[in-house]
């Protein structure tokens, strides 16, 4: 009788500490998942794009809370990209010239929509309301007096010949004749905030024919004899933008897939900004990265 009195006690002394490892568990499953949405989330650095500042294989620590935590209202995501539907949490402050930024990257097929996880990371060259350009190789923003960023790579970049860079390569959008801007010399582009309103020439719809398109939904095309520009063969005159937009390029600035090539990046898709390396591993050799143990990128 003792025994089974023992035996029923051990019992119960079991069956309640697997409870509280259970319950333990699943507060700290909860409070790791709480932190990801709303705070900081971890990526993996897998290109050469932002060399030096980020290596491959550094994984980046995301802060969330100074653009403000994307919380999603709708999660029927497609490979094939859908409309975001979002909101964001308060934010710190706004993102600005020379952060760091996690994005999903905008453009899929010729379209602006949205690709859950596929995400890049740039240096913040202008915002919405600013207007940047490329002079010589060398980064400026009209609303930001200060250097924007890595003034060696810039300078490298400066000084290498044209002529080492495919016409593919070199050329950039708006991809129209009647522009001959290129990596090197860009712009000056606007970058529109949400609410402004703008009269639309030929050269507004070649500058912003995508963004018009994803905000009005319609077919946009421009003449440039007649200096009109149409959504859906209607005249469109003007236009009141919906979203504010950034231009975003890679720290290694001849080496680089970004806003130069595929245009301006609609503040919703900003995930947040980068604020500590917390580990490096190189991808060629696996070996970890000690120099890079949470440093944090200028």
């Amino acid at each position: 009788m003792i025994f089974e009195l023992s035996n029923n006690r051990f019992t119960n002394i079991v069956i309640k500490f697997l409870n509280l490892m259970t319950m333990l568990i699943a507060f700290s499953y909860g409070l790791w998942i709480l932190t990801r949405v709303f705070l900081f989330d971890q990526f993996i650095t897998p290109t050469e794009s932002m060399m030096v500042t980020l290596m491959p294989g550094d994984r980046i620590i995301v802060n969330k809370t100074i653009a403000g935590a994307r919380i999603y209202s709708d999660f029927d995501f497609k490979k094939e990209g859908v409309e975001l539907k979002s909101w964001c949490t308060r934010a710190r402050r706004h993102v600005m010239p020379n952060d760091i930024v996690v994005f999903n990257f905008p453009l899929h097929n010729g379209k602006i929509n949205f690709v859950i996880n596929n995400v890049y990371a740039k240096r913040c060259i202008g915002t919405p309301g600013d207007s940047v350009s490329i002079v010589s190789g060398f980064f400026h923003n009209s609303n930001y007096p200060g250097l924007i960023g890595l003034e060696k790579a810039q300078d490298a970049f400066h000084n290498m010949p044209d002529s080492v860079f495919p016409p593919e390569a070199f050329s950039t959008l708006p991809w129209d004749r009647h522009f001959t801007w290129t990596i090197k010399d860009f712009g000056p582009l606007y970058l529109p905030r949400k609410g402004d309103y703008m009269k639309l020439t030929a050269k507004e719809g070649c500058e912003y024919r995508m963004i018009l398109e994803w905000e009005t939904g319609k077919t946009i095309m421009y003449d440039w004899e007649k200096n009109q520009v149409f959504a859906d063969d209607k005249p469109l005159e003007h236009h009141v933008f919906k979203h504010g937009y950034y231009f975003l390029c890679g720290d290694n600035v001849s080496n680089s897939n970004d806003s130069r090539y595929w245009g301006l990046v609609p503040e919703e898709y900003i995930v947040g900004v980068v604020s500590r390396i917390s580990y490096s591993i190189d991808p060629k050799t696996g070996k970890y990265r000690k120099d890079r143990f949470l440093k944090k990128p200028i």
